[in-house]
């Protein structure tokens, strides 16, 4: 069963619905083109009254409302609550990161905050958030002076866009900062609580301080390389957790020696705004909603056998122009398209709502990534058209 929400519900995801039958409601009015045939709420609570190990996936957490309001007498909002929230997540791998230094604070104690008491640098983040919103990394003590404005101005905004439930900006939490290369990959655990990874992508940076969204890639030597590491992590996590038909987003540092340090898990979801799933889908043809909802383990040798040598990358253009939105008359997307060698799916995005452009899916030969560091670095001002 699926809850479907705003912002973004990909073609990918929709035609996945319509194969296989795959029950689904629209909790947020977003399928406004009668192209998927949906259920009522009834009946998705009936199911889980008659079957109390059904699964559920939700392409937005959004949906995670309605889930606790309507699914109450099932698990799923105590394993939304233990990753939804930070802190908690953070209490919960306690035992397996004892050194590891996180503090909660709330936002209006920011200014009371003793910084000799903080490992320096380090990152501030909302207890519960959604796409790098208000999340930070202070380095000094004049940086930090700014960023409390920007906390506090980035949340103004952020109460119009999203529920409570998405961006909480009562509570913080700070913690150490953690090196090494950053990772994002799908999984489920299944009625068994075994872990299932469905994909592996890896974060890129343009700077050191850099915390956005925008370059994820992956491909077959990536998988190969840490399939393995990332499995176990999860199955460690749903043992202290015992955890059963669930599907979670999660994001990771693993360093230069192999250690690996969890940044966060996201529950009932995989990558927001039908992201990662469907860069899956197009770098090894697995359909991870499908695998999930039907219990399918993939054949992992087999798949990556079948894979091409390329470097599949999901770019996200949020708007780094410095140009506020009401400025902006347009995005030149033809222009954005002919930076790229193979193209595989642009995602136009009302730019006016969400201050960002859009998201594109692409391929390219390793001989070819410089065009990927490009976009990594770009301001995006060369394919803006003011007013």
């Amino acid at each position: 069963m699926i809850l479907l929400d705003k912002p973004y519900v990909s073609q990918f995801l929709k035609d996945t619905i319509k194969k296989n039958n795959f029950p689904a409601i629209d909790t947020g009015d977003i399928i406004t083109d009668q192209e998927i045939s949906l259920i009522s709420p009834e009946e998705i609570i009936q199911r889980f009254k008659d079957v109390p190990s059904s699964r559920l996936y939700t392409n937005s957490e959004n949906s995670i409302n309605w889930v606790i309001n309507n699914l109450g007498f099932t698990k799923l909002p105590e394993y939304i609550n233990l990753f939804k929230d930070k802190v908690e997540f953070r209490k919960l791998i306690k035992s397996i990161y004892p050194s590891f230094f996180f503090r909660e604070v709330s936002l209006q104690d920011l200014d009371q905050i003793d910084l000799t008491e903080l490992p320096m640098p380090f990152i501030i983040k909302p207890s519960v958030g959604f796409l790098s919103l208000g999340v930070h990394k202070v380095v000094n003590e004049n940086e930090w002076q700014k960023v409390k404005q920007d906390i506090q101005d980035e949340f103004t905004n952020a109460r119009n866009l999203f529920p409570i439930e998405v961006v909480n900006a009562s509570s913080f939490i700070i913690e150490e900062v953690i090196g090494g290369d950053e990772f994002a990959f799908d999984a489920y655990f299944d009625n068994k609580g075994d872990a299932v990874v469905l994909g592996i992508s890896k974060h890129l940076f343009a700077s050191e301080k850099d915390v956005s969204d925008r370059v994820y890639f992956t491909s077959k030597e990536l998988i190969q390389k840490h399939l393995k590491q990332f499995k176990d992590f999860v199955q460690a996590l749903g043992d202290r957790a015992e955890i059963k038909n669930f599907p979670v987003h999660v994001e990771v540092r693993v360093d230069e020696e192999g250690t690996l340090i969890p940044i966060e898990v996201n529950p009932m979801r995989f990558g927001g705004w039908c992201t990662t799933a469907d860069l899956t889908n197009k770098a090894t043809g697995l359909n991870p909603y499908h695998c999930f909802l039907n219990d399918i383990q993939p054949d992992w040798e087999q798949v990556l056998d079948s894979m091409a040598d390329d470097i599949f990358s999901l770019v996200i253009l949020d708007n780094s122009t410095g140009i506020e939105v009401e400025n902006i008359r347009k995005f030149d997307y033809e222009k954005l398209l002919k930076q790229f060698s193979k193209p595989l799916e642009l995602r136009k995005i009302d730019f006016q709502t969400y201050n960002i452009f859009g998201m594109l899916f692409t391929q390219s030969k390793k001989s070819e990534f410089k065009e990927i560091e490009a976009i990594l670095t770009s301001r995006l001002n060369e394919f803006v058209i003011e007013k």
